[in-house]
């Protein structure tokens, strides 16, 4: 019984001293830290994650076995694992359809232009050398430019977005470079089936509806139809933002004298407004002005 008892706290003393073993690890920074970016372009969620490594007064991109990179070898885009890129919904990338996931990033450096791999088998890392054509999503040729400051560390970042939130850059920088890769993004469909259903669920959706009908130059008389409806309805007549917007609407219709009035009325609810115009007191002087 004795000897039972013995073994036991040995055991105990050995978990024991395990478990300390374990908690007392020590953390290092790493040489090429896990960096990440994310936007949303259009409805489309777009997230870069990658490790980035740093010059250390290494020549990174050029000509010749001197360079890191020596053009024309190909590149898993950063460090360790490499790059990954995933989109939330179908995308084009350089002009080539580009479904909803994500992607490993490979980049051959060129004197002019560059290289640009999206491969559909992120589980191939750093693995260079066991590219598989049939598994290649996007291959494109795209033009680097020289920057005139030096960047030590590798960057990305979602660059360039679209006024008409349908168009962004995935931007990588390093050195003396960068490299701007082409998105383009589709949300027209999405928003119409929203459109479609939300209206009918919610009024209050019908002004979102006529904005984006006005913003995308579709169907006026429908959507001044919503702003009617809408503004027709209980107190919404005095929300002067969106009396604005029916202004907007009809002046694009090509209707001056329906825009100016409508503008007018809107005008004096903002300055009638106790909690101030929000500057729409400007901006419905600017469309009428814009419109004698």
């Amino acid at each position: 019984m004795k000897k039972m008892k013995l073994i036991t706290l040995a055991i105990a003393g050995l978990l024991f001293i395990g478990a300390q073993t374990t908690m007392a690890q020590i953390v290092t920074p790493q040489p090429s830290p896990a960096g990440s970016v994310s936007s949303t372009v259009g409805l489309t969620d777009i997230e870069i994650s990658y490790f980035r490594p740093q010059m250390k007064g290494r020549k990174i991109f050029g000509e010749g076995a001197d360079y890191l990179l020596p053009y024309g070898q190909r590149w898993r885009a950063g460090a360790n694992s490499g790059t990954i890129i995933t989109f939330s919904s179908d995308v084009q990338v350089a002009g080539t359809n580009v479904p909803a996931g994500e992607y490993i990033l490979f980049l051959a450096p060129g004197a002019k232009e560059w290289e640009v791999i999206l491969y559909s088998d992120k589980s191939i890392g750093a693995n260079v050398g066991g590219i598989e054509d049939d598994k290649i999503v996007v291959k494109a040729s795209i033009a680097a430019t020289k920057l005139t400051e030096t960047v030590k560390t590798l960057t990305y970042q979602i660059t360039d977005l679209g006024a008409d939130s349908q168009t962004a850059n995935i931007q990588m920088s390093w050195e003396n470079t960068a490299l701007n890769i082409p998105v383009a993004v589709s949300f027209d469909e999405q928003v119409m089936a929203a459109i479609s259903k939300n209206t009918v669920v919610d009024p209050a959706n019908l002004m979102t509806a006529a904005r984006y009908y006005l913003s995308t130059g579709k169907d006026l008389d429908q959507a001044l139809t919503w702003a009617n409806t809408y503004l027709e309805t209980g107190e919404n007549s005095k929300q002067f933002w969106n009396v604005h917007v029916k202004a907007q609407i009809l002046a694009k219709k090509g209707d001056k004298k329906g825009a100016i009035k409508t503008a007018k009325q809107s005008l004096e609810l903002a300055k009638a407004s106790p909690n101030g115009d929000f500057g729409y007191v400007k901006r419905n002087e600017a469309l009428i002005a814009s419109l004698k």
